[in-house]
């Protein structure tokens, strides 16, 4: 982004808050977002559409479901990490299980039969509320962990531990089950938010607390990973504090589709990321990537969904119109995407898009009929004008070529 042209108080850090280099993301839509009671579990077939379009898009890990949870959830998993396997695909499967051997040992004759590692999220709840519930003393949760994750390392499988509910917590608690955890061979922790109740400042303390754990124990070589749900709208601001504070991978899924309200949006994450530098800017992949997710979990794309929504780079307002117009003048691109716009819309393969309506001025009309191949008369501009001020909404692109013609006509 040009620097001249944006004074970016995003790169004014407060202290203690690192530059970060690079990030990854973990794909959730095919576990977290199947939870969702609003959609449809796609065929496996275009599930792995769904995780092609995740590699073109830049997605480096997707969990693949859970095995343990019955045949069909062990099938789907099975055949899209042989298609993983078979095609090559850059991408990374993982399969989520209870800290319980049936589960592990689903995952693990997986990897067995496919004769490729497979992570495993093992998850397991770490909150005073879920203990409660469940009937779980702390020395229980450290015994499960030790347990679990000791059978799926003696298994070579790579394993991230979740401690669900981790945002609400006790830090002895986490402290002991992570270190269990840790002991017995898992190369990655997770910080899960699962019922949406973080803060961004609650992520800054958890991550921090949790890396701080960390490197008393010497072993910072375990990656941390950020898992957040978006119970309080906080979902997309909490992924990227988690990863200024030092989480190095983020769960989210496509449209944020989740149980409940669901998880943080993928596509607004990584556009998110590419605006910080933290990705690649070619995020061209993110609409065809949203759009096949929105097809075959069968949701629509809210047209005021930021980054892919039909709303995203459009206007009828006259004020904007009038300023993308004095932008195009100047013959830079940049000025145009930047105008009224914080995400450029090349970066996305599309183009910011002006329209006519009852809040129109002028410049809306002229740009239109520029753009359509239509002279930019005065009187055809005042006539489109007054129509679009008596209508209620835009006016389509046949409307609007309709009067343009009949405007043409009267001049003759």
């Amino acid at each position: 982004m040009p620097s001249d042209l944006v004074f970016d108080w995003n790169r004014e850090r407060p202290g203690g808050v690192p530059q970060r280099r690079a990030l990854e993301f973990d794909d959730e839509t095919l576990r977290d977002g199947v939870q969702s009671p609003s959609v449809r579990i796609p065929p496996v077939d275009e599930q792995l559409e769904l995780v092609r379009h995740m590699v073109r898009a830049g997605i480096g890990s997707a969990d693949v479901g859970m095995p343990g949870s019955g045949a069909r959830a062990a099938a789907d998993a099975e055949s899209l990490c042989r298609a993983i396997v078979a095609e090559q695909l850059a991408i990374r499967p993982n399969c989520a299980a209870r800290t319980v051997a049936a589960d592990i040992e689903a995952v693990l004759a997986i990897q067995q039969r496919i004769g490729a590692p497979i992570e495993i999220a093992l998850f397991l709840g770490a909150s005073p509320i879920r203990c409660r519930v469940e009937g779980w003393s702390v020395d229980d949760l450290v015994r499960r962990t030790e347990s679990a994750v000791a059978l799926a390392v003696r298994h070579s499988a790579p394993v991230v531990f979740v401690t669900e509910d981790t945002t609400r917590s006790h830090p002895d608690t986490l402290r002991r089950v992570l270190s269990a955890a840790a002991e017995n061979g898992a190369r990655r922790l997770c910080v899960a938010d699962t019922a949406g109740h973080a803060t961004p400042l609650t992520v800054i303390r958890v991550i921090r607390f949790v890396q701080r754990v960390l490197g008393e124990w010497g072993r910072r070589e375990i990656g941390l990973d950020w898992h957040g749900h978006n119970d309080r709208g906080l979902a997309v601001a909490n992924a990227l504090t988690a990863a200024w504070a030092g989480a190095s991978r983020i769960h989210a899924t496509a449209l944020g589709v989740g149980e409940r309200v669901g998880n943080p949006p993928m596509e607004q994450v990584i556009a998110n990321a590419a605006l910080e530098g933290w990705v690649d800017r070619d995020i061209r992949a993110l609409p065809g990537y949203a759009a096949c997710a929105a097809r075959i979990l069968g949701v629509p794309i809210p047209f005021e969904a930021p980054v892919v929504g039909r709303d995203a780079f459009r206007t009828t307002t006259g004020v904007h119109a009038a300023a993308i117009a004095k932008a195009r003048a100047a013959e830079d691109e940049s000025l145009v995407d930047l105008v009224y716009s914080s995400l450029p819309a090349s970066w996305l393969g599309r183009a910011q898009v002006v329209e006519v309506g009852p809040q129109s001025g002028a410049s809306n009309v002229r740009l239109w009929l520029a753009d359509h191949g239509f002279a930019v008369g005065a009187r055809t501009v005042a006539a489109i004008l007054a129509a679009a001020k008596r209508s209620n909404r835009p006016l389509s692109d046949d409307e609007l070529l309709h009067l343009a013609h009949e405007a043409e006509r009267g001049r003759r």
